[in-house]
C-alpha cells in the first residue's frame, strides 16, 4: 500500500514537471519564438535542470508536439461543423472568417513566431503538417454552394485559400489598417468576384 502511494505521488510530480516544461515552451515560443528558445531557457523558466527537460522530451519534435497540444487546449480553433448549417455560401464564408480572424488575433504572437522560424527549425515541419487536415476540412466546408462552372473552381479555391491565410489577415489588419470586420468583408467580396462570370 505504501509503495503504491509513493509511486502515485511520484507520477503526480512527474506530470506536474512535464506540464511546467510544456508551459515554459509555450511562453517562450510566444515571446521570442522557437529559433531563439534554448533548452537552458526552458529549464530556467520551468524551474528544472536541463537534463530533466531531455528526460521528458528526447527530441525537439516531441517538445513541439506537446507545445502545440497545450497551446491548442488554451486556444482551440473554431469548429468547421457549425458553419455547415449556413446555407448561403457568402454568409457561411463571412461567419467562418469572422471566427478565424478572431482566432488569428488571439494567437498572433505565437503564429507569427512559428511562421517566421519554421524555415530555420526543421523539427517544426512535422508539427505544422498535423494542421493540414483541419484546413482541408475548413476549405471543403467553405467551397460548398458557390454557383461556378467546373473550370472556374480552381479560382474559387484559390480565393478561399487566400482568405484563410494567417498572412492575409495580418497584412490586411497590421499593414493596411483594416479592422477584422473590414478584412472579412473584403475577403468575402474577393471570393464573390472569383465566382462572377469573366
Amino acid at each position: 500500500m505504501a509503495r503504491r502511494y509513493l509511486l502515485r505521488r511520484r507520477a503526480e510530480r512527474q506530470d506536474r514537471t512535464h506540464r511546467r516544461i510544456v508551459e515554459a515552451v509555450v511562453a517562450l515560443h510566444q515571446e521570442i519564438g522557437p529559433a531563439r528558445t534554448t533548452i537552458s531557457a526552458i529549464a530556467e523558466r520551468a524551474g528544472v535542470q536541463r537534463l530533466t527537460v531531455y528526460r521528458h522530451f528526447p527530441d525537439e519534435t516531441a517538445l513541439y508536439r506537446a507545445c502545440k497540444a497545450c497551446f491548442d487546449e488554451m486556444h482551440p480553433p473554431p469548429d468547421p461543423t457549425q458553419w455547415e448549417r449556413i446555407e448561403d455560401p457568402a454568409a457561411r464564408l463571412g461567419s467562418a472568417l469572422g471566427q478565424l480572424y478572431a482566432h488569428f488575433r488571439a494567437t498572433e504572437a505565437m503564429m507569427a513566431n512559428i511562421h517566421r522560424d519554421a524555415p530555420q527549425v526543421p523539427a517544426i515541419g512535422p508539427v505544422l503538417a498535423t494542421v493540414a487536415p483541419y484546413w482541408a476540412r475548413v476549405s471543403a466546408v467553405l467551397l460548398v454552394g458557390w454557383d461556378v462552372p467546373a473550370e472556374e473552381r480552381p479560382l474559387l479555391a484559390a480565393a478561399v485559400g487566400h482568405a484563410l491565410e494567417f498572412h492575409t489577415w495580418r497584412g490586411l489588419v497590421r499593414h493596411q489598417g483594416l479592422t477584422d470586420d473590414q478584412a472579412v468583408a473584403l475577403m468575402v467580396r474577393l471570393v464573390a468576384c472569383a465566382t462572377a462570370p469573366p
